[in-house]
C-alpha cells in the first residue's frame, strides 16, 4: 500500500498515552481470569493405592510428579495400601476420598452394602494367573491335576479359581490348594514347596524372575474365560454427588499419568524409586510391562483407558454370583460409571501389550 496515498495523521503525545492505556486495560482484562485461576487454592485430595508403590500403578505417581493433578486444581496426597479390600473399606468409611481397588472386590463390597463405585477402570483385563516355573513339566492347565497350588485364602484369585478351572477344563478336586500368606507365595514356588501359585502376575512374577532368577510360565485367567474387571479408581457415592469437579480433574489427570509412564518407562521407574527407595529398577520395569497387559480387554479395544465395558462388568457379577458367594441382586450401573473418563484419541492406550 502506498503511504503517500493514505498519509497517517500525526500521533500526538496525549493520543499515544491514551491508546497505550486502552491497550493495557484490554490486556489486563483478558489476563484477569487466568490470574484468578492461577491464584485459586488447590483442593486437597486424599488417595490410597491398593498396595505398595510399584510399576503397575505408577500412573498415579507420574500424574503427581508431572503436575497433572496440580494443573487440574488438585493437591493429591498418595498413600500406599494394604490390599483392595482394605482400600475399599477406607473409601466406604470416608477415611480416604479416592482409592484404587479391584473390581471384583468392589462388586463384593457393594453387595454387602458399601456405598462405593468405580469411576475409571485401569486393569480392564483380569491380571490373575496360575504361574509355574518355566522348566516345570506343567505345560498346560490340565497338567496341574495331581499337583499342589499355593494361593492366599480369601483373595480374589482364590475366589475366581473355580471359574478358571471350569474354563480350562480341569478337575479342581484333583488339585491340592495350599493357603499361604501373600509374602510366602512366591518363595514357596521358587523353593519347590509347591508346583504352582495363583495371584496377580505383576505382584509375583517380577520378583521371582528378576530376584529369584527363575523364568515363569503363566496361565492367565482371562485366557480361559474369566471375564472380570480388576483395579480401578473408586469413590464414595457421596463424593460422586458432592464433588464431581474433583473427579473431572482427577480421572483424566490419572489417565495422562499412566499413558505418559508407558511412553517414558525410564522416567516412570525413577518415579517409583523416589517413592519406594528400595525398589529394584528391573523389577519395576517388569511390573510396568506386565501391568500394560491388563489395560485392554476384548470389549474395551479402541476405547480410552479408564472406559469400562458393561459386558465386562456383567461378567464380573456373574463370577461373583457363581463363585464368590454373592446372592444380593447387583446391577452393572451400581458398580461403575464412565461419566468422568476423558474422550479423545490421545487417551486411547496401545492396543497390544
Amino acid at each position: 500500500m502506498n503511504s503517500q496515498l493514505f498519509p497517517r495523521a500525526p500521533l500526538s503525545r496525549r493520543r499515544f498515552l491514551k491508546n497505550s492505556a486502552l491497550a493495557a486495560g484490554t490486556i489486563a482484562a483478558q489476563a484477569a481470569p487466568l490470574r484468578a485461576r492461577a491464584a485459586a487454592p488447590l483442593k486437597s485430595v486424599t488417595f490410597t493405592l491398593d498396595w505398595l508403590y510399584q510399576g503397575a500403578s505408577v500412573g498415579f505417581l507420574v500424574a503427581k510428579e508431572k503436575g497433572y493433578y496440580r494443573d487440574a486444581g488438585l493437591d493429591v496426597s498418595i498413600s500406599p495400601g494394604n490390599g483392595s479390600a482394605t482400600t475399599a473399606q477406607l473409601v466406604a468409611s470416608k477415611a480416604t476420598q479416592i482409592g484404587f481397588s479391584d473390581g471384583y472386590v468392589v462388586g463384593n463390597s457393594i453387595a454387602k452394602g458399601m456405598k462405593i463405585k468405580t469411576v475409571g477402570s485401569i486393569y480392564r483385563r483380569d491380571p490373575a494367573a496360575l504361574m509355574v516355573l518355566d522348566d516345570s513339566p506343567i505345560k498346560t492347565p490340565k497338567d496341574l491335576e495331581g499337583k499342589t497350588v499355593a494361593m492366599t485364602a480369601g483373595s480374589a484369585q482364590f475366589q475366581q479359581w473355580p471359574a478358571f478351572a471350569k474354563g480350562a477344563g480341569i478337575d479342581p478336586s484333583k488339585i491340592r490348594i495350599i493357603n499361604i500368606d501373600p509374602a510366602g507365595v512366591g518363595p514357596a514356588l521358587v523353593s519347590g514347596k509347591v508346583d504352582a501359585i495363583g495371584g496377580y502376575v505383576f505382584s509375583y512374577a517380577p520378583s521371582i524372575e528378576i530376584r529369584g532368577k527363575k523364568k515363569l510360565r503363566m496361565f492367565w485367567f482371562a485366557d480361559y474365560g474369566v471375564t472380570v474387571v480388576s483395579n480401578g479408581i473408586i469413590v464414595h457415592l457421596d463424593t460422586l454427588k458432592s464433588s464431581p469437579d474433583i473427579l473431572r480433574g482427577f480421572v483424566p489427570a490419572t489417565i495422562k499419568g499412566f499413558l505418559y509412564g508407558r511412553q517414558h518407562i525410564d522416567e516412570a521407574i525413577a518415579t517409583v524409586k523416589k517413592y519406594q527407595p528400595t525398589a529394584n529398577p528391573e523389577v519395576t520395569r517388569l511390573e510396568c510391562e506386565l501391568g500394560w497387559k491388563t489395560w485392554v480387554s476384548p470389549n474395551t479395544k479402541g476405547k480410552p483407558l479408564g472406559w469400562a465395558s458393561e459386558t465386562d462388568w456383567a461378567g464380573t457379577i456373574e463370577v461373583l454370583r457363581q463363585y464368590g458367594g454373592v446372592t444380593a441382586p447387583l446391577q452393572t450401573s451400581q458398580l461403575y460409571t464412565n461419566e468422568f473418563v476423558p474422550t479423545g484419541a490421545q487417551y486411547v492406550p496401545p492396543q497390544q501389550a
